[in-house]
């Protein structure tokens, strides 16, 4: 599955999104499903992966542990991958892959619950603010192993095996609930995970799991029981909807004044928080056949934001909303409350014109009436398509440097907006 970095996209303005977007499957969900093919012996048959740098590195770390895949393309948009997984003879996850994908951590819960032992690298990936795996760690050591850093490495340790027990999150994390959930799964006994995360990558997790064996419960609550078996099976499972990628679509909508279809999931369900929000900002929902229709009202009204674990508003669709925003008919008020840097895309909406304020997770939006192209550079995977959507709306064409972060998380993003009838340039 081999993508190719994209340095560069121009983006002409004045565009108008209109047409429809089959939604691809969800990166955040797909990452711990590959993860969650080192539980078994058996191996595990994958569909609706999206063809994504961050799976392709995903895929890399499983081969360099000893796992051998296949990927078929079902649709531009949609591959299977059958994952074979009888064969690991390393159980080290190394930093010159882990380094560029913080979910590359989610290794660490598999190996350790079947195997008893690995060494995984810290991770790396965006920077959107400081990611310490601690809870994960401590999450493992509440099961029975024993963890420590040395050399930029987790070597961690279950010579017994891991036992179920109860452990309370103190913040909601996501990727810790579901490493955590995937040691549990062939723990001895019973484990109760408290104030787990509710996300639904999380639950499509649980339900892969139920599939190959395991006995989870819970999930999609903030309380996950899980009843240890003693191995899993092989199974086939298909991966949720990205419900980052429909909100996107879906901003992109409204920030161009058009209509557009997201096909492919139930979005009210997926994005409850978020659509609320951006029909108070002037967006129009009505359900269709296999998905949702999004369209303008013909204006932007103001917001007051909040992001949070879901089922609130998504972090991960902050700063799409902003660019959106830049363009409201009055003041806006965003509160990042996942991440501490989250605010890097700031700038570079101020190079279009963006009246924009900063104080620590707090950002003041005042409304303009233009923006006008710019040369600008995208700093992490959801801010380059927040300046893809500003660029759509603004006069002009822009150029937005260090793009491949969008081929991280978006599928075939200038082949989706052509059939909006939407035209970008992208430059190797």
């Amino acid at each position: 599955m081999k993508i190719c970095m994209i340095e560069k996209i121009k983006v002409y303005g004045r565009q108008k999104v209109n047409g429809k977007v089959r939604i691809s499957g969800a990166k955040n969900a797909a990452l711990p499903l590959l993860a969650a093919a080192l539980l078994s012996s058996d191996g595990l048959h994958l569909k609706n992966v999206p063809p994504l740098t961050d799976i392709t590195t995903m895929l890399a770390l499983l081969e360099n542990l000893g796992i051998t895949y296949q990927v078929s393309k079902d649709s531009p948009y949609a591959h299977s991958v059958k994952l074979k997984t009888d064969a690991l003879e390393n159980f080290t996850a190394p930093y010159e892959i882990v380094k560029k994908m913080r979910a590359s951590v989610l290794v660490l819960g598999p190996l350790l619950s079947r195997f008893g032992h690995c060494r995984v690298s810290l991770p790396g990936g965006c920077a959107i603010g400081v990611r310490p795996i601690d809870l994960h760690l401590k999450g493992m050591e509440a099961l029975g192993a024993t963890t420590e850093l040395r050399d930029g490495y987790v070597h961690a340790s279950a010579p017994n095996g891991l036992r179920g027990a109860e452990f309370t999150f103190p913040i909601v994390t996501v990727t810790g609930t579901e490493n955590v959930m995937m040691a549990a799964a062939l723990a001895d006994g019973t484990t109760v995970l408290k104030n787990a995360a509710q996300e639904p990558e999380v639950v499509d997790l649980a339900n892969c799991l139920n599939k190959m064996g395991a006995d989870i419960s819970g999930h999609g609550t903030d309380i996950i029981t899980i009843q240890g078996v003693t191995s899993l099976h092989s199974s086939e499972h298909t991966v949720v909807p990205d419900r980052i990628e429909a909100g996107t679509y879906a901003i992109a909508a409204g920030i161009t004044g058009g209509r557009v279809d997201l096909l492919g999931g139930d979005f009210g369900k997926l994005l409850p928080a978020f659509l609320d929000k951006m029909e108070l900002a002037g967006l129009v929902f009505s359900p269709i056949d296999d998905g949702l229709r999004v369209e303008s009202s013909g204006k932007i009204l103001p917001l007051d934001v909040d992001t949070e674990p879901f089922p609130g508003y998504p972090t991960d669709l902050q700063a799409q909303c902003m660019a959106m925003l830049c363009f409201a008919d009055g003041d806006s008020h965003i509160r990042e409350n996942i991440w501490e840097n989250r605010f890097m895309h700031v700038a570079e909406l101020m190079r279009m014109g963006a009246d924009i304020s900063v104080s620590g997770t707090q950002a003041y939006v005042k409304g303009v009436k233009r923006l006008a192209a710019a040369p600008v550079m995208a700093t992490d995977l959801r801010a380059s398509f927040s300046l893809v959507l500003a660029a759509l709306a603004a006069d002009g064409d822009t150029l937005i440097d260090r793009a491949y972060h969008l081929d991280r998380g978006y599928c075939c993003v200038r082949e989706k907006f052509a059939d909006c009838g939407v035209e970008m340039e992208r430059i190797k």
